[in-house]
């Protein structure tokens, strides 16, 4: 089984849990023996891990020859496809394309982050997605998340290949629901033209069929999982015990993350805990707003914000919390807990998180009730048996929360559409 995959990030350069998704089931599904997964991101940096996959970078395959003879052209596509082909094709996907971002190997340049011009670096990729999916070879086309449903619809006309794409979140939980007309557009032509949707949670899925108008037999869910830990994060020394107690938020300060209900909480937490100490963890467009708020309640001396942190350093901050938050407005699933609990670090929730669906040993509370947030937070670093509990239970649960078995449920997915 051959598998045409595309997505936007890949360890070890990720700006947040969709590269950590993508690598966590690509390694799942490399466990199956004659699972061969191609993955195309737009800008790889040559130190990602390629021993249970193959990574195409856009911005290294050419897509224009110009200025170039033809037997060069020959022997670079030729045993794809015929070289006046190749011509006739590129004139007519790339009739309004421009050519300012192709440099002089013929290849377009992209940023391999979200810049500015997103929504132009998309169309790009789209462009040289048609190039790739004429030169690999593959039985079914997965695109990860809306950035890259263009690229993968651009590879099912071209092949005719089926396509599945797999919804990581959608613009309503990134917007709180003020979503972007040209985000939505994309979003929902990728799922019009997809032959399966995956969603990572009932949450997601329910968001599909309402929002988006789907046939509820076309989505399914397969749950996200999380990494075993390696050697190197086993080896990182335990910090916590010390007399100070440390409450962690870790991830985009975005208003889809509810940061402030976490500072909110944390004010309630130091009228009874002097003691307690709030790290929060990363970077967004909310985080000067945070400052401020939390100057406004005077704890901005218990506060600490660390800006943008990744691979060791999360686990480093992990290690030294006694509580992790995760109180998201709308989470579609929601890693970062399930790194924490393999920390054994007992963990608060919103029931606003896909996770919550499948983890039993987290404290679970609405993200708008601060009380009861403040309260779960209050508890656990008080009550020693709470902790502990929670400790024990919330690593042995997601232990067994593993991407094998996520990516056999893709696969027979695969299957499905391939026999269909």
């Amino acid at each position: 089984m051959k598998a045409l995959m595309f997505g936007w990030e890949f360890p070890p350069h990720i700006l947040g849990g969709l590269g950590t998704a993508s690598y966590g089931l690509t390694r799942g599904m490399a466990m199956q023996p004659d699972m061969d997964i191609t993955f195309v991101i737009p800008k790889p940096w040559g130190d990602e891990d390629q021993s249970f996959l193959k990574i195409i970078g856009t911005c290294n395959t050419p897509v224009v020859w110009r200025d170039v003879d033809y037997e060069y052209v020959k022997e670079r596509i030729g045993k794809y496809m015929d070289p006046q082909e190749y011509y006739d094709l590129r004139d007519h996907i790339y009739a309004d394309f421009s050519y300012k971002y192709v440099n002089d190997l013929g290849c377009i340049e992209f940023s391999g982050r979200y810049p500015d011009n997103l929504l132009e670096e998309i169309n790009n990729y789209s462009i040289v997605a048609g190039v790739i999916a004429r030169t690999e070879q593959y039985d079914v086309i997965h695109a990860h998340d809306w950035l890259t449903y263009p690229a993968g619809i651009h590879a099912k006309m071209i092949s005719g290949k089926p396509m599945v794409i797999h919804v990581h979140a959608t613009d309503y939980d990134r917007s709180r629901g003020n979503v972007n007309p040209n985000v939505y557009a994309i979003e929902k032509d990728g799922m019009d033209h997809a032959d399966h949707i995956i969603t990572v949670s009932n949450l997601t899925r329910q968001t599909v069929i309402e929002k988006y108008h789907q046939d509820p037999a076309k989505v399914t869910t397969v749950h996200n999982a999380v990494e075993p830990l390696s050697q190197e994060i086993l080896s990182i020394p335990d910090k916590r015990g010390v007399k100070d107690k440390v409450i962690t938020f870790l991830g985009r300060i975005t208003m889809q993350k509810g940061p402030e209900y976490f500072v909110e909480a944390a004010a309630k937490v130091l009228a009874k805990a002097p003691n307690a100490r709030f790290v929060m963890a990363g970077s967004g467009d909310m985080m000067n707003q945070m400052i401020r708020l939390a100057a406004s309640k005077n704890i901005a001396d218990r506060f600490h914000f660390t800006g943008f942190m990744k691979g060791k350093q999360v686990y480093e901050v992990l290690k030294a919390s006694d509580v992790y938050v995760m109180p998201s407005v709308s989470e579609p699933f929601g890693i970062s807990p399930l790194e924490a609990m393999q920390c054994g670090v007992p963990s608060i929730i919103s029931h606003q998180s896909g996770c919550a669906e499948i983890l039993d040993y987290a404290v679970k509370v609405d993200y708008w009730d601060v009380e009861a947030m403040a309260d779960a937070m209050y508890a656990i670093i008080t009550y020693p048996a709470m902790h502990q509990f929670l400790k024990e239970e919330g690593k042995k649960e997601v232990d067994n929360i593993k991407w094998e078995y996520a990516g056999q449920k893709v696969r027979r997915i695969y299957e499905q559409v391939i026999n269909k």
